[in-house]
């Protein structure tokens, strides 16, 4: 039994791990958690916490987890499951697989270093290109470098999500000038450079990839219910996996990539209805906490198919569209713009059957993002 094996979740500390932490949890299993500091303690509050520790860094986290729970597999002949939830832990027990393998069960690609390699948004964009996915033509470049063919609009991302600003690495650039201010706030020494569209919407994808990717579940699927134009929208609507071809071509990503581990990956939807491959994180995103709701936990599910060797033929469950929100983001974005009056807005709140912050069935997390209302969104 899965259930058997100590689980641990390391993360940065905020709402992302809050789902998986509670997914584990209302299975009946109060993992251990790894809370590497960050924006504010909201996932360390939950019940479903058996310890906590607490590091100030990743690399300090990592020393936690092999000094308190690095001999368990030796003295106990049963392996703890570790989960990631965010870019930089995943990657950096990717650099370490070799030392963690023998003593815990974690995300992997069979390999050292492989997550990694698809990390690059380079190499996954052209992986995705290999197995007919529409991709928007993009240029690899370094810092200051100015693409040539490329045309304009164009979008910059850092080259990894483990390299540069995140967030202060994306801009969207109208002409070259634009381009070259933007390098001043980039932090990234390589940038992927890319065409840029007026997107429909957004397409997430939540699941998981076992047996080296010979298994794979797309639980659920995401659109979002409104658009940012530089952030992600906290308001979705969730339906089943309906898009057969998408799904092959996932498919065989992942058996040549070989991971095993909780996923999500992202399309853009244009104005004409094509659909374009973005990036697939290799971890537990927010958005798998609606997967629990839909009736599939994907760490659950993911650690029972590692346990059993094989995935149930039943584990697909069909359900009725629902909403979820990221309730202090979506009232920022919503009501203080002007976008929805406070009743609308409670409205849908009542009625999203996910939220990433509420539980009635685990309160603390709720109380400190009310607390903090203003800070969070």
């Amino acid at each position: 039994m899965w259930k058997d094996h100590l689980c641990i979740v390391i993360a940065i500390e905020h709402y992302n791990p809050l789902g998986l932490i509670r997914s584990l949890g209302e299975a009946g299993v109060n993992s251990v958690y790894i809370a590497i500091k960050g924006r504010a303690k909201i996932a360390s509050a939950s019940k479903y916490i058996s310890k906590c520790h607490y590091a100030d860094s990743i690399e300090e986290g990592y020393k936690v987890l092999l000094e308190e729970y690095g001999n368990i597999a030796q003295k106990r002949g049963i392996k703890p499951y570790v989960f990631c939830s965010d870019d930089k832990t995943v990657g950096y027990l990717d650099f370490h697989y070799d030392e963690l393998k023998d003593r815990f069960i974690t995300f992997n690609a069979g390999v050292q270093g492989r997550i990694n390699q698809f990390m690059d948004k380079n190499n996954i964009l052209e992986l995705a290109k290999k197995y007919g996915l529409n991709v928007l033509e993009a240029k690899v470049c370094k810092w200051g470098e100015i693409p040539e063919g490329l045309g304009y609009p164009v979008i910059t991302k850092s080259i990894s999500p483990n390299i540069g600003g995140w967030k202060s690495d994306v801009h969207i650039c109208f002409n070259e000038n634009e381009l070259k201010a933007a390098y001043n706030e980039i932090q990234a020494p390589t940038v992927l450079v890319q065409r840029y569209i007026d997107k429909q919407n957004e397409y997430c994808m939540e699941g998981f990839s076992a047996n080296k990717g010979e298994d794979v579940l797309i639980a659920i699927t995401s659109t979002y219910n409104y658009l940012l134009p530089d952030y992600y929208s906290p308001y979705m609507t969730v339906c089943n996996m309906r898009n057969k071809e998408i799904k092959a071509a996932l498919g065989r990503m992942f058996k040549e990539i070989g991971f095993e581990g909780v996923f999500e990956a992202e399309f853009l939807i244009d104005q004409d209805g094509t659909y374009y491959f973005s990036e697939i994180n290799f971890r537990n995103s927010t958005w798998s906490y609606a997967a629990t709701k839909a009736g599939m936990p994907l760490p659950v599910l993911w650690a029972e198919t590692q346990e059993n060797g094989y995935m149930r033929s039943d584990i697909n469950k069909k359900f009725e569209d629902f909403t979820a929100m990221v309730e202090p983001i979506d009232y920022a974005k919503r009501v203080k713009t002007g976008k929805a009056d406070m009743a609308e807005w409670v409205k849908d709140f009542k009625e999203a059957k996910c939220g990433y912050y509420y539980s009635a069935d685990d309160l603390e997390p709720w109380r400190i993002c009310v607390e903090n209302w203003d800070s969070l969104g």
